[in-house]
C-alpha cells in the first residue's frame, strides 16, 4: 500500500472524527436542517473556554495536542512556534495545503479564533515521546546526518540545520521542529514536497529543496531524524539564535500568519 494510499484512508477516518466532535460542539451547525424543530435545552451550558474550542483539534491531535504516536495522520501541535501553525491553517483553508480532515474542521474559522488556537498549542509543553526506530542501514544513517548536518552542496541542498535551528527544534516565530517526529511522518511530508501536494507561499522553500533531493535522499533523512536521541530542551529557538541567514530564495513571508 503506497504511502498516498493509507493517508487518504486516515484522512477520511479523522474527517469523520472531526465532524462528530463538531457537531457536538455546534460548530457545524450550518449543516443542521432549517426544517429541524427546535430543542429545548436539557443540559447545562457548555463552558466557553479554549480547551472547549480547542476540542476539535484535540479529537485527532490528542489532548495536549501531543500527536499521535506515528504523526502522521495527526501530527503534533504541541510546543510548535505559533506563527507556523496559524500559517499551516491558513494553508488549508486556502487549498495550499490538503487534508479533508483539516479543511473540514477550519473552513468556517475566521483569524482571529484560529490565532488563538495557534496560541494555545504553542503554549502547551509536553513531553515528546521517543518515535519509532525506523529500519535503516548504516550507509542510509550516514547519508542522512550528512545531509541534516552538512547539506549537499553539489546538489544545493541546504543543512536541515540552516532553516530548522541548530537542535532541529525549529526556530520562532515560523519555522517547525523535526526533532521528535516519526520518520514515517517525515518521510511522508518530503514526498508531498516532491510532488506538490504540500504548498506554500512563493519562493516555496520546501519544495526546491525537497525537489533537489533523491528519493533515497528523503528515505535517508527521514530515518536519521527520527533515530537521535531527543534535545534536553525540545523548545524553538528565538530567532536571535539563527545566525545563519536563510538561503536567498527561501525568505520567510508574513501575509498576517504572525500571532
Amino acid at each position: 500500500m503506497t504511502v498516498f494510499t493509507s493517508s487518504r484512508k486516515r484522512q477520511h477516518m479523522l474527517a469523520s472524527r472531526a465532524a462528530a466532535v463538531l457537531l457536538v460542539l455546534g460548530i457545524c451547525s450550518p449543516l443542521a436542517s432549517a426544517m429541524d424543530p427546535p430543542v429545548a435545552a436539557t443540559h447545562p451550558p457548555v463552558p466557553d473556554t479554549i480547551q472547549q474550542r480547542a476540542m476539535a483539534c484535540t479529537s485527532c491531535h490528542g489532548v495536549h495536542g501531543e500527536g499521535a504516536a506515528d504523526s502522521v495522520g495527526s501530527p503534533r501541535l504541541a510546543g510548535k512556534p505559533a506563527g507556523y501553525l496559524l500559517q499551516q491553517m491558513r494553508y488549508f483553508q486556502n487549498g495550499q495545503r490538503r487534508n479533508t480532515a483539516m479543511e473540514y474542521v477550519l473552513r468556517q474559522l475566521d483569524l482571529p479564533y484560529m490565532r488563538e488556537l495557534a496560541g494555545y498549542f504553542a503554549s502547551q509543553q509536553v513531553p515528546y515521546p521517543r518515535p519509532p526506530l525506523p529500519a535503516a542501514s548504516a550507509a542510509t544513517l550516514r547519508r542522512g546526518e550528512q545531509l541534516a548536518l552538512h547539506g549537499d552542496p553539489s546538489r544545493g541542498v541546504p543543512a536541515c540545520t540552516r532553516c530548522h535551528g541548530s537542535t532541529l527544534t525549529g526556530v520562532e516565530p515560523m519555522i517547525p521542529g523535526l526533532a521528535g517526529l516519526s520518520a514515517e511522518y517525515l518521510n511522508a511530508q518530503l514526498v508531498s514536497w516532491r510532488t506538490n501536494t504540500r504548498a506554500a507561499k512563493e519562493p516555496f522553500c520546501m519544495g526546491i529543496v525537497a525537489n533537489r533531493m533523491r528519493a533515497t535522499d528523503v528515505t535517508a533523512v527521514a530515518a536519521w531524524l527520527a533515530s537521535r536521541h531527543l534535545p534536553s530542551d525540545m523548545r524553538p529557538q528565538s530567532a536571535s539564535a539563527q545566525t545563519e541567514p536563510l538561503p536567498g530564495w527561501c525568505v520567510m513571508g508574513d501575509d498576517g500568519e504572525r500571532p
